[in-house]
């Protein structure tokens, strides 16, 4: 599932080639592309219809298009293998094409959802009460995310230490922190050299700052060369792929050297997912008696 910066990488794009466009008509293709917006997909393309597209905004992995003229915007959920692009309209159709908007000018581009699991979709919602970042209601409860300039580290410090909860549990907790999934938090916490099962109780506040320095420095790297690909299912809006895979310490290394001190990194299975760590630099936390 895209994280972060991959999603970031995506809201760039619909900067650049899709705000401040006027929509002519829109096109649900199948109807689970639509199945978060409970009128259904007439009643999607309906309400889009003549809307002009704000700056698109995120927080997280969630990103969404405001609608200039309401308290409405388009929530794109991107699942496993949602795409966002702007093609040529004379372009073939992709096989997998959900949802087609087209636009009021003559730019010669339109917007097309592509999913081939069928796991994300587009759908439309009111914005949050009290809102000053105009996020839609159904993610009002997501915490900001540590490339937010409005995260408050210490807060989040106290968070952790209140938490009966380890690290990686903790990085993956959208109410607490946004935006981090299962690889950017292997890639932080190889380069912290914190061991997933870290108890959260037992980090210092100059821990806790240590690694969330990590946590940027990665998402950050990765955004520098968009992000990371490791098939066809991500991509921009341009259909580019990132090239962050060639650059992890420790995500999909398995049995490879650690590149600090050239133990054989490790993969464990972890809550449906796997951790990937060295043995030696992220030592398994001792269990207490």
């Amino acid at each position: 599932m895209p994280e972060l910066p991959e999603v970031e990488v995506v809201r760039r794009g619909l900067a650049r080639w899709v705000a401040h466009r006027t929509v002519a008509d829109a096109e649900v293709l199948h109807p689970r592309a639509v199945r978060r917006h409970i009128a259904g997909g007439e009643d999607f393309a309906y309400r889009l219809k003549g809307q002009r597209i704000g700056e698109p905004s995120r927080r997280g992995k969630y990103l969404w298009l405001p609608l200039e003229t309401t308290h409405v915007s388009v929530l794109a959920h991107l699942g496993m293998s949602g795409q966002l692009l702007v093609q040529p309209h004379d372009a073939p159709d992709e096989k997998h094409l959900r949802i087609r908007v087209r636009f009021a000018d003559d730019l010669g581009t339109e917007l097309r959802f592509v999913d081939q699991r069928t796991f994300g979709g587009l759908s439309l919602h009111e914005t949050a009460e009290n809102s000053a970042d105009g996020l839609p209601d159904v993610i009002a409860h997501i915490a900001r995310d540590p490339l937010d300039p409005l995260f408050d580290d210490a807060a989040f410090h106290t968070a952790l230490r209140g938490k009966r909860t380890t690290i990686k549990r903790a990085l993956l907790d959208q109410s607490l922190i946004s935006g981090v999934g299962n690889i950017y938090a292997d890639e932080a916490l190889w380069r912290a050299k914190l061991h997933y099962e870290r108890p959260t109780a037992t980090l210092t506040r100059p821990r806790t700052a240590e690694l969330l320095g990590h946590v940027r420095d990665v998402m950050n790297a990765a955004l520098a060369v968009g992000g990371t690909s490791f098939d066809a299912l991500y991509v921009n809006v341009n259909g580019e792929s990132g090239y962050f895979d060639r650059s992890l310490d420790a995500y999909g290394r398995e049995g490879e050297p650690c590149r600090r001190c050239a133990t054989p990194m490790r993969r464990r299975p972890w809550m449906n997912r796997s951790s990937y760590y060295c043995p030696r630099c992220q030592r398994v936390p001792r269990v207490s008696s």
